[in-house]
């Protein structure tokens, strides 16, 4: 049964230059440089809001996660230049939180094509715990049955638009997904200067290739 905890979002109103704190590698005068942030080449150009969806079914039992899929077996609070406090995984990817999301009641409503650009931290069990409290981590049934982690009430995400550990190209992507910070709240200490898109979803070989799509997630 998922874990219910409350948490307080702090909400900025200020912006934060992208330069001044962007990831090692990006070059904002150049927006073809390696490592743009959040912006696939090919994305297309206009942002909508997230899709209204129907009321989630109520959740399958617990069951373990597919063979193929990658659990999280450690959180990690710790702090990363220019960005400050953060929490990874056990191999370093930073971790994030959705706006369209809930902590109270903890849900995700990330699925489907979202979940394949943002994939869910996954457990079967208790994850280990470093420079994160034990109080604030729990979990949370996902539509398909399986456990997310959730940090004060949160579900957590990795972005694959990240392509080594440490990286933090998924803040403030759509406006509603953020690093998370080892309580829980929002970090919003470097935020870009516009609204990044999300990458694309990985090709899944049928007739959706995202060519054309806008992106809602």
């Amino acid at each position: 049964m998922a874990h219910h905890k409350r948490t307080t979002v702090i909400v900025a109103s200020a912006m934060v230059a992208l330069t001044a704190c962007a990831p090692a590698g990006y070059n904002g005068a150049n927006s073809g440089a390696a490592e743009p942030v959040a912006v696939a080449a090919a994305e297309p150009t206009a942002a909508a809001e997230p899709e209204a969806s129907a009321a989630p079914e109520a959740p399958a039992a617990d069951q373990a996660p597919p063979s193929d899929v990658k659990l999280t077996d450690e959180l990690v609070g710790k702090k990363l230049p220019r960005m400050g406090k953060v929490v990874t995984d056990q191999d370093g990817w930073v971790l994030y939180r959705f706006d369209k999301d809930s902590a109270d009641p903890p849900q995700s409503n990330c699925v489907d094509k979202c979940a394949e650009v943002w994939p869910p931290a996954l457990t079967d069990g208790n994850p280990q715990l470093q420079g994160v409290s034990d109080d604030k981590v729990g979990t949370v049934t996902r539509q398909d049955g399986t456990r997310q982690i959730t940090i004060g009430g949160w579900p957590v995400y990795r972005y694959i638009g990240d392509k080594k550990p440490g990286q933090w190209k998924g803040q403030g992507v759509g406006g509603t997904w953020f690093v998370v910070d080892p309580n829980g709240k929002k970090n919003l200490t470097c935020l870009p200067t516009g609204t990044p898109k999300p990458v694309a979803p990985p090709a899944s070989g049928g007739g959706d290739s995202g060519g054309g799509s806008t992106y809602s997630y």
